[in-house]
Order: C-alpha cells, then sequence, then structure tokens
C-alpha cells in the first residue's frame, strides 16, 4: 500500500461527492427552499442518520478485522522467532557473516526460507484488513507504520512516525513501513540491509540468484520485533474499535478509488519490468494479489452496510455489490494469467489500471450517493 493514498482522496472527495449529488439530483435547479421546509428537511436528515446509527449492525465488521488481526499477530510472533534465531546464529559468530555461512549454510538456509514463508503469511493477513484499517481514521496511522509508510529520506511527508534502533544501538531513523523493512532485508533489495561480501548460493546450483542474500541479522531482528509489536498493538485497538456507520462508510469511500496507485507500483515492479525494477518492496508477492485481498475485506464492510443501503435504493445498493465483485473478478483474472506466465508490459499495466480506476470511481460515487441520502458524513 503506498502512503500518498489518503492525499489523493482528499484530493478526489469534492469530485466524488459530486457524482453522488448529481446522481441524486441534488445539483439540479430547484426553487428555494421555505424556511419550514428547509427545518423539516433537518430533522428528517438527522433522524434517518440517528436510525442508521442505531439499527445496522456492523459487528461482523469488528469480527472480521479482530479474526485477522489475531492471526496476523500470530504470524509476525513466528517471524520474530525465526529473527532470534538468526540473529543469535550471527551473534555466536561474532557477526562473521563468512564465518556464520561457512559452518551452518545449510541451517542458515532453513532458518531464513522458514522466516520468508511466515512472512507472505503475514503480508497477506494484513492486506485483508488494510481497507478497513487504512480506510478507518482511528486506526489509519497502523496503515503507515506497517504496511503504507515511506522512509524520511524518501518521503519526509509521508514518512513513518518512529526511528528504529538496532540491537547494537544503531538507530535507522524513519526506515519507512515494517513489512517493506523486512521484505527488503529478507529477500535482500536493500543492500544497507544485508551482508554484501558473502556469496550465499542458498541452492547450492553455483550460481547467485535473486534473493540470494544473507540479512543484517541486526536489522531483521529489529524489524521483526517493532513488527510484531506494533501488530500486537493493532489487534488491541481493534479489540476496542467499535465500528459505526461512519466509520465503514469512509473505508469504502477511502480505499476503494485507490486502483491508480496499487496498479502504479505493480507497473514498476519486477513481476513487470523485471530485474530492472528499483523498488525495495512488493517484490515477494504480486501487488494484484494485495489488491484483491484489499477488496475483498472491503466487500465485506459493504455486506455489513448492505441492509441499510437497500433502505434506500434497492437498485443501486445491489448495483455496488455487483460492481465491486466485478471489480475483484476483473483484477483476480489478470493476476491469473501472470500466474500462469503472462508478463504484462508497463504499457498493458497502465491500461487496466485506468479501467481499474474508472470501475473504482463509479463505485464510489455510488456509495457516496448512497451516504449522502442517508446524511452520513465521509470523514477525510
Amino acid at each position: 500500500m503506498l502512503g500518498s493514498h489518503r492525499l489523493y482522496f482528499r484530493s478526489s472527495l469534492a469530485f466524488l461527492l459530486l457524482i453522488a449529488l448529481t446522481l441524486s439530483g441534488c445539483v439540479q435547479d430547484q426553487p428555494a427552499a421555505t424556511s419550514t421546509e428547509t427545518t423539516a428537511a433537518t430533522e428528517t436528515e438527522t433522524a434517518t442518520s440517528g436510525s442508521a446509527e442505531n439499527t445496522v449492525d456492523l459487528s461482523g465488521i469488528k469480527s472480521y478485522l479482530v479474526d485477522q488481526a489475531t492471526a496476523l499477530k500470530s504470524a509476525t510472533a513466528e517471524l520474530k522467532q525465526h529473527a532470534d534465531t538468526y540473529y543469535g546464529a550471527a551473534e555466536a559468530q561474532g557477526f562473521d557473516y563468512a564465518a556464520l555461512w561457512e559452518a551452518n549454510a545449510a541451517t542458515v538456509t532453513d532458518e531464513l526460507e522458514a522466516a520468508r514463508a511466515v512472512w507472505m503469511t503475514a503480508s497477506p493477513l494484513y492486506e485483508q484488513i488494510e481497507g478497513i484499517v487504512a480506510g478507518t481514521p482511528s486506526l489509519a496511522s497502523y496503515d503507515v507504520i506497517l504496511d503504507a509508510g515511506a522512509s524520511g529520506e524518501d518521503d519526509p511527508e509521508n514518512a513513518v512516525p518512529f526511528d528504529l534502533t538496532l540491537p547494537n544501538g544503531q538507530v535507522l531513523p524513519k526506515p519507512g513501513n515494517l513489512f517493506g523493512v523486512t521484505e527488503s532485508t529478507l529477500w535482500g533489495t536493500f543492500p544497507a540491509y544485508t551482508v554484501g561480501d558473502v556469496e550465499a548460493d542458498w541452492n547450492q546450483n553455483g550460481a547467485l540468484e535473486f534473493g540470494e542474500t544473507l540479512p543484517d541479522a541486526n536489522v531483521l531482528k529489529a524489524g521483526a520485533d517493532a513488527l510484531d509489536s506494533y501488530a500486537g498493538e493493532l489487534l488491541a485497538s481493534a479489540q476496542a474499535w467499535e465500528p459505526t456507520t461512519t466509520d465503514a462508510f469512509t473505508a469504502l469511500v477511502v480505499m476503494v478509488p485507490t486502483m491508480n496507485e496499487y496498479f502504479g507500483s505493480w507497473r514498476d515492479s519486477r513481476f513487470v519490468v523485471g530485474e530492472t525494477s528499483t523498488q525495495r518492496d512488493f517484490v515477494a508477492i504480486s501487488r494484484l494479489s494485495d489488491i484483491q485481498d484489499i477488496l475483498g475485506g472491503l466487500e465485506i464492510v459493504y455486506a455489513e452496510l448492505l441492509p441499510l443501503a437497500e433502505s434506500v435504493d434497492t437498485s443501486q445498493a445491489a448495483q455496488i455489490g455487483t460492481d465491486l465483485s466485478g471489480l475483484r473478478a476483473f483484477v483476480a483474472d489478470i493476476y491469473s494469467q501472470e500466474q500462469e506466465g503472462k508478463r504484462f508490459t508497463p504499457e498493458e499495466a497502465d491500461l487496466l489500471g485506468v479501467e481499474a480506476q474508472d470501475r473504482a470511481t463509479s463505485i464510489t460515487g455510488r456509495i457516496s450517493q448512497i451516504a449522502a441520502q442517508l446524511g452520513i458524513e465521509i470523514e477525510a
């Protein structure tokens, strides 16, 4: 997830609300309302909003978030264990990585492969709830920390709010989000986080291939520790959170129209441009997989809101659900082709991103219209 999606949302919110008003006929020329009519309309809107808040059951959103956050915390705890084991092995060799590799190549490889495997479990678990976390103002800071925040060097305005202190006392100021830190350390895509003077031929085939590097044990341990700690904080916050209709509609309106950014990230990744990619993260899992996970979580949010949407406009409510599912199916089809070996060009990725964004913008306009008719405020 890119940290700029909330900036994109702020710039597009007025446009989306204009779409909503246009669809509902609110921008047509009409006679000025009398003070009595205005008062009555205000009272009706307030009553509708209050009624919506009191009658809709959003417990399914919280249950889903807590269940996924619980599984995420379990996975990050396991990743922490593997990082600790690798750190202990490196420490025993005095952080002489050449000696570590010579003495324990098979064991080290097994440990790092296990760490990668559990990372690839943890990352999708977060993506499945990112739509809720990043789209809910009271939870959104966790998205910056875990998955969306940039490094202070790359983008000071959207940087993470923490420094990473390594076991050796070194401090990495605002290093970027923690999934990115751990991914680039485990897969060796950021030289500063890896050991460059050891030829670690993991599969012993005589050639160094992508990802065959040794992580800096201090960085891996600090990153895994922090990831596990913040995952625990997210779980606690999820357990305390009581979702409102404003939360739910805001999550949809913030997160659905972010396709351009996701597809742009995919276009620039090694899954499209190969070894020429300069991205440090999004190297282990295709962004197409992430997009499906995010949209799947948003579909759960909308399913909880569906009875409320149907109370306003049955046809419109059904169309939103159909279009959300259709958007996810559109992405799933592209991902399936990629998994079967098709290599899309950057130009194709751009065109597909435009179509996905067009679909997302239409969906968001409809959702905004329903929210407006219900008198539910969207929080930027």
